[in-house]
């Protein structure tokens, strides 16, 4: 009886990691892009000399490209001061992107958030200021579905599309870190606890 007990909990169990974990990685390799007001990067950690990582990197590549392909005509850079640096991700991220040909006259910062729910508040914030209404979130695809829930939760629906993937040694457990932020984030709305900053 305790050996069928500890089955079925482990069968529960790894179905509440790898059936959400299974969505988040389907979801996150497909690119929902569509013609927007803006392209909004997700800040991604730099590296101790304050230079972008390779997360970064890959989320301004993609933003780049879809710069480059007209799907809108600004970026928002998100990202704040992260502990131990003395620049923001958002900063980090316009010089990646200036290297890539999108002019600086196109480029918005978003600088001082320290978690994907700040990046989505802030820049609700900063596009009602002009008017506009509608998004692309770039990002590491792993990120993608917790990041439209939360623009959503804000007001500010959003297409997403997709940096390349990192490395699967990487990948694999970033989407199980993404299935315990799921999880996280659905026991905050419904006991109404403070913010994450995960």
């Amino acid at each position: 009886m305790r050996r069928r007990l500890a089955r079925v909990a482990l069968l529960l169990l790894l179905n509440a990691l790898l059936l959400p974990a299974a969505v988040i990685h389907i979801y996150g390799r497909i690119d929902h892009a569509q013609a927007a007001d803006v392209i909004v990067v997700l800040g991604a950690g730099l590296e101790r000399s304050n230079r972008p990582g390779q997360a970064l990197t890959r989320r301004a590549q993609q933003a780049a490209t879809l710069y480059a392909r007209g799907v809108a005509q600004w970026v928002i850079c998100t990202g704040g001061i992260g502990a131990g640096r003395s620049r923001s991700e958002a900063d980090a991220c316009r010089e990646l992107l200036q290297l890539r040909g999108v002019p600086a006259q196109a480029i918005l910062l978003e600088d001082s958030s320290r978690s994907t729910e700040e990046n989505a508040l802030r820049s609700k914030a900063l596009m009602e200021a002009r008017g506009w209404q509608s998004a692309v979130v770039v990002s590491d695809g792993y990120h993608l579905l917790r990041a439209r829930w939360l623009f959503s939760r804000v007001g500010q629906p959003v297409s997403t599309s997709p940096a390349a993937d990192p490395p699967l040694a990487w990948h694999v457990p970033y989407v199980l870190r993404e299935v315990g932020a799921f999880y996280w984030l659905g026991l905050r709305y419904l006991l109404n606890l403070p913010e994450s900053l995960i």
